[in-house]
């Protein structure tokens, strides 16, 4: 098990944990919103304070690649992003004579290009605060109806933001400060993207697990991808452009990215359930999935690929799950979080007005969270269909919810459905994507085992599914009858709407049929009395926090632009200090020959080449979490200096505190991507490309 910060690690940053505390000047903590930055901190530490002029060029230039970061990197539409964020693009453009995740692509022309299907570019070019007209709407209500008022009021707004523009503009109502402040988001939507470069999946991740979410590292974890639009590549003046000597010493450093979800508002009650389905439902799931997957890996071809692929993301995540664990278990964490939740509730207590408004929100959280403990594990078998490993579930499920909810206003459809996100579900149920049955079928029956396992054989939805099957004889029947892996058939049914949803006799949505009644009520009874009490009672923290501290302090991460901010840092670990920086020397005294500690042919041949003291990974103490990967780190010119892929594993509780002792960002040297492009891979006129003139911001 991967270790956490320790007690004193956390003692040291006490007063900046969880972004509870108004930001305090020395610290690198804080994934911030653009129109809120620590202005006053930055120029004392840094000498630096960003004008409109470059935070309007940091905005337009960061851009979104599905669920990771990105950046435009040069004037004709080239994106920069991590290979692990496009894994699935690469796996769907494999072939036995196009290995592209495994041997790497590099694309001479503009015509050898790939599309990757499904995969779109968001950028971001505008926003406005709508809190008070949400708040407005969902004034005095509280469960469900809470919940339906705070949908219908963010679809209008998405709908009306979006203006019939679905193909090129995308608009989400992003909830900050849990509750405390909704802000509408209107971007650029690319969704034809094409693929231009990538390093042979083996240096791209080398060093496997061994090495993940440590350092030193050896990762050329780049991925090159290019906008197109009307046939042609997009034309993108703003963008960063490289500096290829990479980051300086004691200068300033950004990133620029999309972090996913951090919890570090939670409240104790919040983080106590958190905790208690780590160790109890997620982890253990999780475990024997990687279980699964290893005896799978023992298979004949395809069988054996195709878990092996999985299996580097079930371990990353297992990572992740057993970090944050871990630091849930750190007892200087949870004196803290208590302390300043009693500061806030008596802070509350002292203003008589305060307390009229706000009332006792921690009290209905609490109670949310007993809900949670009772349905759970049912919720998320079921209603979240992880009883169900299989993508033909997933496609199906999507094709009977989409028949239903495309009639209906789009004020009363399920928010997935919006028609700003429609686009979107359509094209990645639409994406071609390769599928080994076998494997599948083998994944479905484990799956079915443990929902039968954990709700019992007498389960009504567990008699549902199985009748007087086994899960191997269900998994199997479903498996062989269904054709929902072929992309024309899904798309004949998305396009033939409710009446050729409702005629199909596909057993996965004879299936999601049988249990859509048992499911929306489960997701029904979360959204009442789960999602939307705490949603309703954030808002009133919100109000008692901004009270207390103002507007001082960072919202959690969302999946939206945040910028950070640090220098090139290493770190002590058992008394010895980690350097900042690795090098192409240490690549090869670290290749073994045997994975995954083995360098790819082009690197024993073409890369022998290359001069051993180029830069290769770096770490930083910048504040980062999922989400951001494929982030560019950038200076205080705008300029690129390295792209951001993982983080230490001190940074795996990052998603509930930040230690700037140990908690490090980890990242590609720009010079090993251009030496590489120069002298390993043929990509001379690519590199050409990225160090071309930019304009100044």
């Amino acid at each position: 098990m991967t270790r956490a910060p320790g007690g004193k690690g956390l003692a040291r940053t006490a007063a900046l944990l969880l972004g509870l505390m108004p930001w305090v000047a020395g610290a690198a903590e804080g994934m911030w919103t653009l129109d809120n930055l620590p202005r006053a901190a930055l120029k004392a530490q840094h000498g630096f304070e960003p004008d409109a002029a470059w935070l309007s060029h940091v905005q337009r230039a960061a851009v979104r690649v599905g669920g990771c970061s990105g950046s435009l990197v040069s004037g004709q539409g080239l994106v920069m992003t991590n290979h692990h964020c496009v894994t699935r693009c690469l796996a769907e453009l494999s072939t036995p004579d196009r290995p592209v995740k495994a041997a790497g692509y590099l694309a001479r022309t503009l015509q050898q290009e790939l599309t990757c299907a499904g995969l779109e570019v968001l950028q971001l070019q505008s926003e406005r605060d709508v809190t008070a007209e949400v708040q407005a709407a969902t004034k005095g209500l509280q469960g469900q109806a809470f919940q339906k008022a705070e949908d219908a009021v963010r679809a209008r707004l998405q709908r009306e933001c979006q203006q019939g523009q679905a193909a090129t503009r995308r608009c989400d109502v992003t909830v900050l400060y849990r509750g405390g402040q909704y802000v509408l988001q209107q971007y650029e939507r690319y969704t034809d993207v094409r693929l231009v470069w990538v390093p042979e999946d083996a240096i791209a991740s080398f060093g496997g697990d061994p090495d993940n979410f440590n350092f030193p590292r050896w990762c050329l974890d780049v991925a090159m991808l290019r906008v197109w639009r009307n046939g042609e590549p997009v034309k993108t003046p703003v963008h960063f452009r490289v500096a290829p000597q990479g980051p300086q010493a004691g200068e300033p450093l950004f990133v620029p990215g999309h972090p996913g979800q951090t919890q570090r508002s939670l409240t104790v009650a919040q983080l106590e359930r958190l905790r208690e389905r780590l160790a109890t439902q997620d982890i253990p799931a999780l475990s024997e999935s990687r279980g699964l997957l290893h005896l799978l890996s023992q298979r004949g071809e395809p069988t054996r690929t195709w878990a092996l692929q999985s299996m580097s993301g079930t371990e990353n995540g297992l990572k992740v799950l057993q970090g944050q664990l871990q630091a849930l278990f750190t007892p200087a964490l949870w004196e803290i979080k208590r302390r300043d939740e009693a500061a806030l509730r008596a802070h509350v207590q002292a203003n008589a007005a305060l307390k009229a408004r706000v009332g006792d929100p921690w009290v209905d959280i609490e109670r949310a969270q007993q809900v949670r403990r009772e349905i759970d594990q049912t919720y998320g078998l079921i209603a979240e269909g992880r009883a169900f490993a299989a993508p033909h579930f997933q496609y199906a499920r999507t094709l009977v919810r989409a028949a239903a909810e495309r009639g209906k206003p789009d004020e009363q459809r399920l928010r997935e459905f919006s028609e700003s996100a429609l686009p979107g579900v359509e094209r990645r149920l639409k994406a071609a994507a390769p599928v080994d049955l076998a494997f599948e079928r083998e994944r479905l029956e484990w799956s079915l085992t443990r929902m039968r396992s954990l709700l019992g054989p007498d389960h009504p939805v567990v008699k549902q599914v199985l009748g007087a099957q086994s899960p191997a004889q269900r998994a199997r029947a479903l498996m062989e009858g269904s054709r929902l892996h072929e992309a024309s058939v899904r798309a004949q049914l998305w396009d033939g709407g409710a009446a050729a949803v409702q005629a199909s006799t596909d057993p996965f949505i004879e299936l999601v049929r049988a249990i859509e009644a048992p499911s929306r009520a489960l997701r029904d009874r979360f959204e009442a009395e789960v999602a939307a009490v705490e949603r309703e009672a954030a808002q009133r923290l919100a109000v008692a926090q901004f009270d207390r501290d103002g507007r001082g302090r960072y919202p959690d991460a969302t999946g939206t632009l945040r910028l950070s901010f640090g220098v090139l840092r290493g770190w002590q670990e058992a008394g010895a200090l980690v350097p900042t920086h690795t090098t192409v020397a240490g690549l090869r005294a670290r290749h073994t020959g045997a994975t995954p500690f083995a360098m790819p042919e082009t690197w024993l041949k073409q890369g022998a080449g290359v001069a051993a003291d180029i830069p290769f990974n770096f770490v930083t103490d910048h504040d980062i979490i999922g989400g951001n990967s494929g982030s560019p780190m950038i200076n205080s010119r705008a300029e690129w200096v390295g792209l951001v892929f993982d983080g230490n594993r001190h940074s795996l509780g990052g998603s509930f505190f930040y230690d700037g002792a140990l908690n490090r960002a980890v990242s590609v040297h720009p010079a090993v991507i251009l030496k590489s492009l120069q002298e390993v891979y043929g990509g001379q006129a690519l590199a050409q490309e990225l160090t071309a003139p930019a304009a100044a911001p």
